[in-house]
């Protein structure tokens, strides 16, 4: 039984993040599309489907370039010191933070993509992109870490590979992701 209860807390672990941002996501959208709909419907007669999806957009660009201006900074910083301070909060917050600014953000982490050698008998190699290249913070020396994306999925794995395995790839970031979701098939 407790193993039952440690993989359903596992699996909690895993969709809870997912979860909560659709269903934030969604009930945003209900509520800012209901109530531009009645708005329309009332004082211009006319019904404009999908208008909340543009307006979420606008907002959400609007949030992220009020978090990059001098005044909206102290208030940014009292909402990240609050998430530290909340145990399972910290945990899923900075982690979802990290994997999109990994993405999107001004540190770029997915940018070097490489090839690693996993077999050294048949030179079986993976494609991945090189995240971290001292570890000595957690005491390995001549290893890196690098990411491995699932094909056909939006996972992935990180390994720490001894340096010598790993040669940069002469690819750009986007395209090597691409040909590495796509399963190898994507061309352009």
């Amino acid at each position: 039984m407790k193993k039952l209860i440690r993989y359903f807390l596992q699996g909690l672990v895993y969709i809870a993040p997912l979860a909560i941002t659709v269903y934030v996501v969604y009930f945003i959208f209900s509520i800012v599309d209901g109530f531009l709909q009645q708005f329309l419907e009332k004082w211009l007669n006319a019904h404009i489907p999908g208008l909340g999806i543009l307006v979420i957009f606008l907002l959400i660009s609007f949030l992220g370039f009020l978090g990059q201006s001098v005044i909206f900074r102290p208030i940014k910083r009292l909402v990240l010191r609050m998430m530290n301070k909340a145990p399972v909060v910290k945990v899923v917050y900075t982690s979802i933070r990290d994997l999109l600014n990994a993405f999107v953000g001004k540190e770029k982490k997915f940018n070097k993509p490489v090839l690693v050698k996993v077999n050294t008998i048949s030179n079986l190699e993976k494609v991945g992109f090189l995240t971290q290249e001292n570890l000595e913070d957690l005491e390995i020396m001549d290893k890196v870490a690098v990411y491995f994306p699932h094909s056909y999925n939006f996972s992935g794995e990180m390994f720490i590979v001894p340096r010598e395995h790993v040669r940069p790839f002469n690819m750009q970031p986007a395209e090597a992701m691409k040909f590495i979701v796509s399963g190898g098939v994507a061309k352009d």
